[in-house]
């Protein structure tokens, strides 16, 4: 937890923020600040700042918390075929860790229909490992989630009015390994779009949906990836130095 995210209304009119849950046990056994220090807070969707220990003891931290900066923006968006739900548990967190701004979840011929029904994809399970992301990163903007059960609506009626000349890459074997150059992120920007497949591929009838809406391909190398092992490795590759 290398910054304490809380909701705009956890906090008083005095900008004062009491804690008794999960972050102050985290306050209190790991970082165990002396009254007077500071730490980094942000607000979930806003400003980050420091949070001035008022007290620390007995299970209960109070903050005064001053908010005087811009959090990092996310600065590319996801396309994924829904993955196994173990799968996409694991990858909540880093995925919101690793700065993207949009997941969209969708269904492709290689994915079992029994995926949909898992509660990997229920806002309350995935929005606290979202929030988890964002602590260890230091950021505060939650990735936007869309679930979209129908593959070629997503593809033939969404993304362009969203992504209207905006970079789109799509994972694929046997594609070229040069990424290209991202640009870095900037506030009301229109996002990069990247497109990963299910483990057992995208079809060619898919990769011939998203190349004629502008997807170019890119691949890792040879070797056959899982499916959060192939995403955080190709997020690592394009980020952009200025992240």
């Amino acid at each position: 937890m290398n910054r304490i995210l809380f909701a705009a209304g956890e906090c008083d009119a005095e900008h004062r923020l009491v804690l008794r849950d999960r972050r102050a046990a985290h306050i209190l056994n790991v970082l165990r600040p002396a009254v007077g220090a500071t730490l980094r807070v942000g607000q979930i969707d806003g400003a980050i700042g420091v949070g001035h220990v008022e007290q620390a003891c007995g299970g209960e931290v109070r903050l005064r918390i001053e908010l005087n900066g811009a959090a990092p923006e996310p600065w590319i968006d996801l396309l994924l075929a829904l993955p196994r739900p173990k799968v996409l548990g694991r990858l909540w967190a880093q995925l919101a860790a690793i700065g993207v701004g949009r997941i969209i979840l969708v269904n492709a011929a290689r994915v079992e229909r029994y995926y949909f029904d898992t509660h990997w994809i229920e806002p309350g399970v995935y929005t606290p490992l979202l929030i988890e992301g964002l602590e260890q990163s230091g950021a505060t903007r939650r990735p936007e989630v869309w679930i979209r059960r129908g593959f070629k609506p997503c593809i033939e009626d969404e993304l362009d009015p969203v992504y209207a000349g905006a970079p789109r890459l799509l994972a694929h074997p046997g594609a070229p390994t040069e990424a290209p150059a991202l640009p870095p992120p900037a506030a009301g920007a229109v996002r990069p779009l990247l497109a990963v497949g299910p483990e057992g591929g995208w079809t060619e009838y898919e990769c011939g949906q998203l190349g004629r809406r502008g997807f170019r391909r890119l691949s890792l190398g040879p070797r056959t990836l899982r499916t959060d092992t192939a995403c955080l490795a190709l997020l690592g590759r394009l980020m952009p130095s200025k992240f």
